[in-house]
């Protein structure tokens, strides 16, 4: 039986998570999906990843780089969960489903359209069978549309939504975020409309069908850029690392690297002009206001890089700081793991796993300070946790486990 959310906030201790209790069943692979499942999982909720025992979610085998034959991809989504293998294609793993749906407060599935319901989970069988879960569908286009039918891949949505049209050199290609930040994305959203519908079951009583697609998604992240076409009819741009409407809010060279700065208002660039020792710059009708500064984009850049390359980036950050001027250098990824910062947030995670030992991987950015997020369970390793999942959730008996694995029904 699903318990209240009230109950089971109140059955449980602060440093078990926020979302103690809450019992997930994530369907789903790759990224967005499971990157949703993480997210809960951090913040206390039982998550129990069910995958093919044919080979598993596909990013098993995206690398190199392996730790001890585990993909790195893989380790980074799928911490704090619980790893069932069960083959979906035969009936028993269907009826096994069946089985294990009602007892979850929350289902993540990311088949294509159609796929829950070809197997007989329709919505009368879920007003049936489980009224109070929330089930969440990740799609690549959603439910509707010319679309709807297609597989959903972030590159291709980058692409598709215009994403990679704003991204890159002003005179160059369009180009694609460092990261699968369509997917990222859609699985902070899914997580985000997940805990709404959980707290309005707590009102109504009722679970509800939830819906998150990497297109939406896609066109929601244009943001200000999308805003600014809407309301102007103007096509966007491409500015490199320059802002549209903000100047200077770019990147420059310093003799050492790269810094990049971000002179949000009109008295922050007067006093980065006094700084730099060009106060005239504040008072040039060219320059004196942001809207003339977005007009004059190139003069601006040019002046401030001719300065600018004279100090090193040290020297130059110090200085802005001490101002108030947003300002930061331009790191590789390991000069940003290797920050102090970064230690003092604890966004490196030190972790053990059955298979590889000990390994790092990124921490969760969320810090409750009353409900502490934990580590409870390093990424699964493939089936790892069928028995002991299949038994306290099912009642299934060392013999059933032994005749569903012979027929390779499970793994």
């Amino acid at each position: 039986m699903i318990l209240d959310s009230l109950t089971v906030s109140r059955s449980h201790t602060e440093d078990e998570g926020a979302l103690a209790g809450l019992k997930v069943l994530d369907l789903s692979r790759v990224l967005a999906g499971p990157w949703c499942g993480q997210l809960l999982g951090d913040l206390g909720a039982e998550v129990i990843k069910v995958e093919s025992p044919h080979g598993g979610d596909d990013t098993r085998a995206w690398g190199p780089p392996f730790l001890e034959g585990e993909s790195a991809y893989f380790l980074g989504c799928n911490r704090n969960k619980q790893g069932v293998a069960i083959d979906f294609s035969s009936e028993a793993g269907k009826g096994l489903l069946a089985k294990l749906i009602p007892q979850f407060d929350v289902l993540i599935e990311n088949f294509k359209n159609g796929t829950l319901e070809k197997w007989g989970f329709d919505k009368g069988w879920f007003e049936k069978h489980a009224p109070k879960i929330v089930r969440c569908s990740i799609t690549g286009y959603g439910s509707d549309g010319p679309q709807s039918d297609l597989p959903g891949y972030d590159f291709i949505l980058q692409a598709e939504s215009g994403l990679m049209g704003i991204s890159g050199p002003a005179t160059g290609d369009p180009t694609k975020y460092g990261v699968a930040i369509v997917d990222l994305a859609t699985g902070m959203m899914a997580a985000n409309a997940i805990q709404a519908a959980l707290l309005a079951r707590y009102r109504t009583g009722k679970g509800q069908f939830v819906e998150v697609s990497l297109f939406d998604t896609s066109i929601a992240l244009l943001a200000n850029v999308g805003n600014s076409h809407l309301a102007t009819g103007k096509e966007a741009g491409r500015y490199g690392n320059g802002h549209p409407t903000i100047v200077p809010y770019t990147t420059y060279s310093c003799i050492d690297g790269m810094i990049a700065l971000a002179v949000g208002n009109d008295k922050q660039f007067a006093k980065l002009s006094t700084l730099l020792g060009h106060p005239e710059w504040a008072e040039d009708e060219r320059l004196i206001t942001n809207a003339a500064r977005v007009k004059n984009r190139a003069l601006i850049d040019k002046l401030l890089q001719e300065v600018i390359q004279t100090y090193t980036s040290a020297e130059l950050i110090a200085s802005c700081r001490a101002i108030g001027i947003p300002i930061g250098k331009v790191n590789t990824v390991s000069q940003a793991l290797a920050q102090e910062q970064t230690s003092a947030r604890r966004m490196i995670l030190n972790m053990q796993h059955p298979k590889i030992g000990e390994f790092q991987s990124l921490a969760s950015p969320l810090k409750l300070h009353g409900t502490e997020n934990t580590v409870k369970n390093a990424p699964p390793q493939l089936g790892e946790h069928t028995d002991v999942i299949l038994k306290q959730y099912l009642g299934l008996t060392p013999d059933e486990l032994v005749a569903l694995r012979e027929k390779k029904v499970i793994g």
